[in-house]
């Protein structure tokens, strides 16, 4: 599995976590327990920090990066999407972050927000509690996601990746 130690920057990955063996994960990177990361992924603590909560996917494909001012930190019992680019930005608990999209420096996505698949947030944008962002660039439709279904989904790949850790074999 690679994962890469960048000079004294050392992944911290809790035991319970799942890394899949083609994602990657690289320097100041802080997995939590039951997060789980997807074939293709890439987490990269080489600028900044990147931290992940608790119980939060992160997809394949999806690409995680920090730059020296701006860590890149995703709450617990989040969902980010399939090939989604995340960085400098924090990501509070519960929220969504759809496939495709791309959430930039200094954008706060407050607990229970989706981004929808393929929108663009901008730098600098604050997505309220419970909104949804469509669009590109990004529009803000307050209480329009649904964080139930948000937690359900991040429980749905929790038990995926107990699965993976059990059954999971190269052939």
């Amino acid at each position: 599995m690679p994962i890469y130690a960048l000079g004294d920057s050392i992944p911290s990955i809790h035991p319970d976590a799942f890394v899949h063996p083609e994602a990657v994960v690289i320097g100041d990177v802080q997995i939590g327990s039951e997060s789980s990361i997807w074939p293709g992924a890439v987490l990269r603590g080489d600028y900044g920090t990147v931290i992940v909560g608790e119980r939060t996917s992160i997809q394949d494909g999806a690409v995680i990066h920090a730059v020296a001012d701006y860590p890149t930190v995703i709450g617990s019992d989040c969902v980010v999407g399939h090939i989604a680019h995340l960085e400098g930005c924090v990501v509070h608990d519960r929220c969504l972050i759809g496939s495709g999209s791309i959430v930039l420096h200094e954008v706060v996505v407050e607990s229970g927000a989706t981004v929808g698949a393929g929108a663009v947030v901008r730098n600098r944008t604050h997505v309220p509690a419970n909104s949804l962002v469509v669009g590109v660039p990004g529009q803000i439709r307050p209480d329009a996601s649904s964080p139930d279904a948000i937690v359900a989904n991040a429980a749905m790949y929790v038990q995926n990746a107990h699965r993976y850790k059990k059954d999971l074999r190269r052939l």
